[in-house]
């Protein structure tokens, strides 16, 4: 019986001093602290918020839809939105040198009173994705009205991104009144087809690069404040993207004998197909835990917490194989962890008695900033190794995933200092991943960093209104994007 004592007695102490480093851990855990913010930001300029409302509506009306890659559909729409921009914003266009880029996109500068220092970029998008045919009579107001109604602007383009648009418009206008004249050249970018293929942003990117021209920070769409955090008992929470998904689309082939119907080989290429598309779903990507944004964004809630669950996020060495279950087991948490894959379209066949001799899969990932395109495929093609008469191509123009910007620069205390001001009170500014793909990665290298936030203040249902269904924006928030804008560039430009 010693011997079962003496076991007993090392599995107490050893349980004993994994409580005490984990409690000691706990709470003597404190996040990686931010660059020190500004001393004091520049006060929020009192604005028109009817008329802001007013030029998002009559922005809304103007259809710049993108639908196809590389394709302008409408391109007498976006002179018209060029044209009204120059109406609703004299003092802008009086101050600011404008270029057209790529056609289509619009690129200003203020020039600041020290060129020695690098630029500031704000960046927004003037296209809109199409409405589905047949929804339209789902929609508190038409969809291409901009009707203000109840307190919000309704339309396709009023979040996504023509209320970001306006509001960094509006910001510049209103700062200029008042006689802004920044120590900080400040550029404004708009790109004219980042719903699709993102050449626009692609072409200003390229063009500041041959200038030289290296932006201190770059801050674009992506994030907002998040209303009903359930990681925080439903509080709210600022989050700030500081790293964004790649986007690959591959296209899986599945070849075998063709033939009559009535009498099918033991695997058609529908078999090879369906067991290359089961292949690749059983062998998902790697979840990364404590890599950047997903380990930021822990350490950045944790003070936030409950001690139990202070004690798990703090504590990854330990709970790591938790965590990672626990957040996989939802599609949200699943997209943070890893690379993902999803099968969005099937093709092949010519008649319904007659056996293709070849079918397609088109799978959708979305790359975690640890993988690359060639990592990714390279996974693919493993998965399907095994079965015969399959390959796997990439379809489409892919992107790799963006760098994860810094949160310990000076320009991330900034934009983290205004979500705090912009955010209701208490509200916890928390890095993140943007698990789409904006204008913004185009920039990625060219930067120092890249921030993709707005104060947009929304719920879970708000967000799905994004692409969907009876899409509109807040007066509120347009007011609070409108100062949040101003008091960036009026502080940025110090």
């Amino acid at each position: 019986m010693k011997w079962l004592k003496r076991g007993l007695l090392v599995l107490v102490t050893a349980l004993a001093l994994f409580v005490g480093i984990v409690a000691v851990r706990t709470a003597m855990f404190r996040p990686s602290a931010a660059a020190a913010a500004p001393l004091n930001l520049a006060p929020a300029p009192k604005i028109d918020v009817g008329l802001a409302a007013a030029h998002l509506g009559e922005a809304i009306r103007i259809r710049t839809i993108s639908r196809i890659e590389g394709v302008v559909e409408d391109p007498a729409a976006f002179q018209a939105l060029h044209a009204l921009l120059q109406s609703n914003y004299p003092r802008l266009h009086a101050a600011l040198r404008r270029e057209v880029v790529a056609g289509y996109s619009l690129l200003y500068t203020l020039p600041g009173l020290d060129p020695s220092l690098p630029p500031v970029l704000l960046l927004a998008h003037q296209d809109v994705v199409p409405v589905e045919a047949g929804t339209e009579g789902a929609w508190e107001a038409p969809p291409f009205s901009g009707e203000l109604r109840n307190g919000r602007v309704y339309g396709r383009g009023a979040m996504d991104d023509k209320g970001s648009l306006v509001a960094i418009m509006e910001a510049m206008e209103t700062l200029l009144a008042s006689g802004f004249a920044p120590r900080r050249t400040v550029m404004l970018g708009f790109g004219h087809d980042e719903e699709t293929l993102g050449s626009g942003a692609r072409a200003i990117a390229g063009l500041l690069a041959a200038r030289g021209t290296h932006p201190w920070f770059v801050i674009d769409e992506g994030m907002a404040v998040y209303l009903n955090n359930p990681m925080l008992g439903g509080r709210a929470t600022a989050l700030i993207g500081i790293a964004e998904k790649g986007y690959l689309t591959v296209r899986v082939t599945a070849r075998a004998e063709g033939g009559h119907s009535s009498v099918p080989p033991q695997e058609t290429a529908a078999d090879r197909l369906s067991r290359a598309i089961l292949a690749i779903r059983a062998h998902p990507f790697e979840a990364h835990l404590e890599e950047e944004p997903v380990g930021g964004m822990m350490d950045a809630l944790a003070p936030h917490l409950g001690f139990a669950y202070r004690a798990v996020f703090t504590n990854r060495w330990a709970f790591g194989p938790l965590l990672r279950s626990r957040l996989a087991s939802t599609a949200m948490g699943n997209a943070l962890l890893r690379t993902t894959i999803a099968p969005t379209q099937l093709g092949g066949g010519a008649k319904e008695n007659v056996l293709p001799q070849e079918v397609h899969a088109l799978i959708n990932l979305r790359l975690h900033p640890a993988d690359s395109v060639e990592r990714a495929l390279a996974h693919l093609r493993r998965s399907v190794a095994g079965i015969d008469g399959v390959s796997v191509d990439i379809h489409g123009t892919p992107s790799e995933p963006s760098p994860v910007s810094s949160t310990t620069s000076d320009s991330y205390a900034l934009v983290a200092a205004l979500a705090r001001v912009h955010a209701p009170e208490g509200a916890p500014v928390v890095p993140m991943l943007v698990l789409g793909g904006t204008d913004s990665r185009h920039f990625a290298r060219l930067a120092e960093n890249v921030y993709r936030f707005a104060p947009e203040w929304a719920g879970e249902s708000e967000f799905r209104i994004v692409h969907g269904t009876g899409e509109y924006l807040s007066v509120d928030n347009l007011g609070r994007m409108v100062r949040f804008f101003a008091q960036l560039m009026a502080t940025a430009g110090r």
